[in-house]
């Protein structure tokens, strides 16, 4: 196998595994709606890397760095997703903080949802402007000039994109399992307050980003 590829495997794997944005989200819908919620958040989380493959690719990273109110907007956007998640999770913490249930109706009439926990995951990842940046420093140094950029990118983001998924739904799969102990209303509700504040200070911290 292509030494190079080592080069791209380990320290992608060590991002991945490494507590972030991606995280928090994963833990904080897999304790919403159970393993399910949290692993199509994944899937959505994940699918966002062959966007910012393609970006990178086609060099259009690069127009959106050098415009300054571009790369601004999608940061606020971003950072506005996260605080939005942030809020959400703090009301639910100041109910009851019950969780969702796959396949009947929770308390105060809502459902789980695929599209919700795909999109959440989808958006979360799309609109965050590092993941672009760091796309558009990191995937380059392993792309060969003599072949395709775009197929290539698209290799490694596919990558990415498994072990990612790997981890998320193990992480999702070992919130659930301790969903009895979660089940305590005191607690569901400690831990969306906790998870909101965290998402509240990641999209803060994202909108002052430089």
């Amino acid at each position: 196998m292509d030494p190079l590829f080592w080069t791209f495997l380990i320290p992608i794997t060590l991002l991945t595994l490494t507590p972030g944005v991606d995280t928090v989200l994963i833990i904080r819908n897999t304790t919403r709606g159970g393993w399910w919620d949290g692993a199509l958040s994944s899937l959505g989380i994940c699918s966002g890397l062959f966007v910012h493959a393609v970006v990178s690719a086609v060099g259009i990273s690069v127009i959106l760095l050098q415009s300054a109110w571009a790369f601004k907007a999608l940061k606020l956007a971003g950072a506005g997703y996260l605080i939005w998640l942030g809020i959400v999770s703090l009301r639910s913490a100041a109910r009851n903080g019950e969780p969702l249930k796959l396949g009947s109706q929770a308390k105060g009439g809502r459902h789980f949802s695929a599209r919700r926990s795909l999109l959440e995951g989808f958006l979360s990842n799309v609109l965050n402007p590092k993941a672009v940046v760091f796309y558009m420093a990191f995937l380059p140094q392993f792309i060969d000039p003599n072949r395709s950029a775009l197929h290539q990118s698209l290799f490694l983001a596919g990558v990415h994109f498994t072990i990612a998924m790997i981890w998320q739904c193990l992480l999702a799969s070992i919130v659930h399992r301790a969903k009895q102990w979660m089940s305590n209303p005191k607690i569901k509700r400690s831990l969306d307050g906790v998870t909101g504040s965290i998402m509240m200070v990641f999209g803060v911290k994202l909108a002052l980003y430089r």
